[in-house]
């Protein structure tokens, strides 16, 4: 299977960057995109080339380490898929593939399709943790909550923070993303009295970090977690909650 990439190259944050051409011969159809990119760099390095640089870690879907643009979308042409689970089995007719790094102001490029997505934790660091006693272990039946609450707060806490729906959104939103966390904070027990002041700070590193959602739901199909855009809602019924109630912790 001949596959032809055009592959972003950018040496570092403040370098130019261009398009190289490059051609697998021998790509199997049972090759994910990383993989796929695994063999260009032996071809790469036997030719006495630099390799593509792109992240990737458990390569399972779970770790959202591994995104790019391919063709101008996020991940893939597979839909909710991560580009480590993308297989050129699914897509055969797609031989010439444009790949680039996430599109977004909040992810700055570090080198070729490596982009930093520490916006992303600086949302977490706002308001995605909840305060604990530390030390302790309560029963598992000592904080009890609705099963089907529970199993919403567990389908939002799916995300894997890969930064696809920002890349996705025109105007570099992250409301996916926040709303997620938010959603499923929201419904735990743990955490409740600080739930006003999780949205306020998470709301203000919004508008620092990421561009105003367009409401138009390009972020969805790109989700790997299948996070719904009720999400969306969420993030917006959360911070307009906690600025009505104008406290820094709930009673």
């Amino acid at each position: 299977m001949r596959v032809t990439l055009d592959i972003w190259r950018q040496d570092g944050p403040r370098a130019g960057g261009r398009f190289e051409t490059h051609v697998v011969e021998d790509a199997e159809p049972e090759m994910s995109l990383l993989e796929l990119l695994d063999r260009l760099n032996d071809q790469i390095i036997e030719a006495g080339g630099e390799p593509v640089v792109f992240e990737s870690d458990c390569r399972e879907g779970v770790c959202g380490c591994c995104g790019f643009l391919v063709n101008g979308r996020p991940h893939g042409p597979v839909d909710n898929t991560p580009a480590c689970r993308q297989h050129l089995r699914a897509f055969p007719e797609v031989t010439h593939m444009r790949l680039e790094p996430f599109r977004a102001g909040a992810f700055p490029v570090i080198r070729d399709l490596a982009v930093d997505r520490s916006a992303l934790d600086a949302l977490i660091q706002a308001g995605g943790t909840v305060d604990v006693m530390a030390g302790t272990a309560p029963d598992a039946d000592a904080v009890p909550q609705p099963y089907q609450q529970a199993e919403t707060a567990l389908d939002f806490a799916s995300c894997i923070g890969c930064g696809a729906c920002v890349a996705a959104c025109p105007n570099g939103a992250a409301m996916l993303f926040a709303g997620a966390k938010l959603a499923h904070l929201a419904l735990m027990p743990q955490g409740a009295h600080e739930r006003s002041r999780r949205a306020r700070q998470m709301g203000r590193a919004l508008d620092e970090h990421f561009g105003p959602c367009s409401v138009f739901g390009e972020c969805v199909p790109t989700c790997p977690a299948g996070i719904p855009l009720a999400a969306v809602a969420a993030a917006n019924r959360e911070v307009l909650r906690a600025a009505w109630r104008g406290r820094t912790h709930d009673d």
